[in-house]
């Protein structure tokens, strides 16, 4: 296996790990900037407030975009043992 080989799987992996995390990370920022924008506007200091919007939020993507997630890490993990007789090689 060539250093370019495994360059170019590592790239696949990160991207596909990107691609996955992504989603979730992208939907708890947003909705923790608006609990702490509504906290800011009404002097409202408790930390335990932001933790059932952003498990809300995150379980909802996850119900909304799992498909496209599984499909994505399964056709990611198919090519990458699909390919093992040519990467031994």
């Amino acid at each position: 296996m060539t250093p370019e080989t495994v360059m170019s799987i590592a790239y696949q992996a990160m991207m596909t790990t990107l691609y996955l995390g992504a989603p979730l990370l992208i939907t708890a920022l947003a909705i923790g900037l608006l609990v702490s924008l509504f906290q800011a506007a009404t002097q409202i200091n408790e930390m335990t407030l932001s933790f059932i919007p952003k498990i809300l939020g995150v379980f909802a993507v996850v119900v909304i975009t799992g498909p496209w997630l599984l499909g994505l890490i399964t056709d990611f993990t198919r090519t990458l043992f699909q390919n093992i007789p040519f990467l031994i090689q």
